[in-house]
């Protein structure tokens, strides 16, 4: 693979190249992972873009410090595949697509997300805010979430066109890639699988050194982590050499990575099982585990819905048993009869 860096206006980006046809683009985003990784292609007759970032003025430049980098004319843009309905996966293809007139592709999953979540008349801030009251989050941190997130459709719009994604395959890069249904991390998030050249574009489904954040939301899958896990065991065996993650470094030995999740994901099971022995709300949970660090409004929110998902997950597996008290949710052990 080779590194190589751009030098626009002053800008500096750095591009990676996986192959002849195939680039690695860092895409900036104001959260601490710092970018967003896109990925590129070269096709016999124009460019194809898997994932976009979110739209705001930086990310809208790095894009176009990678057109002018490689090369590439507005109108030769093919297509744009989205992984999933993330902002900072799905966000800038509204304007990516009126720049370049390309067809942008959606699971047909996250293709009714895309609408439900950041289309006119959308409600789901105000349910993820009375989720979180439900689970125990004080009213002023509910609200500020509410608030947060609806913030946060500014960085969606314009929104695309959107084509649902054929089931099987697609091509990029003059290459075959089988498309594999992955939720968990979203519940149409999809991975991509070159098998003659044992690449893996996994998206958010596998990343380095951190976990997928797994959360349950409203009028989503009522046990996303139990579909995680499915999903990990979907990709866990294929032959890749190559695992090209969305955040944090390449993934070189898969089945290793995979393993280490299952291994974060039981002990963070068993941690919350054992706080829930009298009776916990989710948010009483998150608090507890994450005591030592200064959570912003963005990041309760993941937190409280990612222990909601863990804490139910117990629940279907009947390790723990829920009751609504005082009008929250109460998750606690199973007591021996």
């Amino acid at each position: 693979m080779e590194k190589f860096i751009v030098d626009k206006s002053g800008e500096i980006m750095t591009i990676q190249q996986i192959d002849e046809t195939m680039y690695r683009v860092a895409i900036p985003v104001p959260f601490p992972m710092k970018y967003v990784y896109c990925y590129v292609f070269k096709e016999p007759d124009g460019w194809s873009i898997v994932d976009t970032g979110l739209n705001n003025n930086e990310a809208a430049k790095a894009w176009e410090d990678v057109f002018f980098s490689l090369g590439i004319e507005e109108d030769r843009v093919n297509a744009i595949v989205i992984t999933h309905f993330h902002p900072d996966h799905f966000g800038l293809s509204g304007w990516l697509q009126e720049k370049t007139g390309a067809p942008v592709y959606i699971s047909n999953t996250d293709e009714q997300m895309v609408h439900r979540v950041w289309g006119e008349g959308s409600r789901q801030a105000e349910k993820v805010g009375e989720m979180c009251r439900e689970h125990g989050a004080p009213p002023e941190l509910a609200k500020s979430i509410e608030h947060n997130m609806k913030r946060l459709s500014k960085f969606v719009h314009p929104l695309p066109k959107l084509t649902v994604l054929p089931e099987n395959k697609i091509t990029l890069g003059g290459n075959v890639w089988e498309i594999i249904e992955t939720p968990g991390h979203s519940d149409g998030l999809i991975c991509l699988y070159q098998r003659e050249k044992h690449y893996l574009l996994a998206a958010d489904h596998v990343l380095d050194k951190i976990t997928p954040n797994i959360s349950l939301w409203p009028d989503c899958d009522k046990n996303p982590l139990q579909n995680y896990f499915e999903s990990l065991k979907k990709v866990q065996n294929l032959n890749v050499d190559i695992t090209l993650t969305a955040h944090g470094n390449i993934v070189n030995h898969l089945a290793v990575r995979v393993e280490e999740i299952f291994v974060h994901h039981e002990k963070r099971l068993e941690q919350i099982e054992m706080l829930v022995n009298d009776g916990w709300t989710a948010y009483e949970v998150a608090s507890y585990l994450f005591e030592n660090r200064k959570l912003t409004t963005h990041q309760w929110r993941f937190a409280i819905a990612e222990i909601v998902a863990h804490l139910e997950y117990l629940v279907f597996e009947k390790r723990v048993v829920k009751e609504v008290k005082e009008n929250k949710y109460v998750y606690m052990q199973k007591k021996a009869s």
